[in-house]
């Protein structure tokens, strides 16, 4: 997973091959040994950075979230990411036979899962929780996330280039509206009493 990772950052064309080689475990196996690790990064990374450094607004001191708040909204974010991968994956399963492709689900969850490694990464940021740190890395990481995106569906699921990039977009569009779905469910959470609540 690391080597694929690596990849993906420094040799992307490269890196999708090796992938649709590798890919072809089980549904379970790749989820155990890929997506569950990289998703556990974000959340582990915020509950620290809300716990013990805290964000400031100004000139005003940290403000904090106590243990127990964080814990849930971390545990909640995990979940949030784990079943969107599920979800962009059955999508790609879905769609890929309007592209005469048929890749298996384990193919479909592992690109899925690699090509938000980017975004999982960039949740080493939540370690220093500043908006303006989470803005900068957070946009870097989605823009090399649509890139790797548009270059990994023909490799992964052997198209034209032509058709991919259609495929490509209609994975994008599925992805904002998976996003906006997650935001939602968040601000419900928060609506039932759920949300954070502040150290002091």
């Amino acid at each position: 997973m690391i080597q694929h990772v690596l990849g993906l950052l420094t040799r992307p064309d490269h890196a999708w091959r090796q992938i649709r080689v590798d890919a072809e475990e089980s549904v379970s196996r790749t989820y155990l040994t890929h997506t569950l690790i990289l998703a556990a990064i974000p959340p582990l990374c915020a509950f620290i950075g809300t716990t013990q450094v805290g964000w400031t607004i100004g000139a005003n001191p940290p403000v904090m979230l106590t243990l127990h708040s964080a814990l849930w909204m971390s545990v909640l974010s995990y979940l949030a990411m784990l079943v969107g991968v599920g979800v962009m994956a059955s999508f790609i399963h879905w769609m890929a036979r309007t592209y005469d492709a048929v890749p298996s689900m384990a193919r479909c969850v592992a690109f899925a899962t690699y090509t938000a490694t980017p975004l999982f990464i960039a949740g080493l940021a939540a370690l220093y929780p500043q908006m303006w740190l989470a803005m900068l890395i957070g946009t870097a990481a989605i823009c090399y996330t649509v890139f790797l995106l548009f270059v990994g569906v023909p490799t992964i699921m052997n198209i034209d280039p032509d058709e991919g990039f259609l495929f490509s977009s209609s994975i994008l569009a599925v992805g904002l509206v998976v996003l906006v779905a997650i935001v939602a469910f968040s601000v419900i959470v928060w609506g039932l009493g759920i949300g954070p609540t502040y150290v002091g």
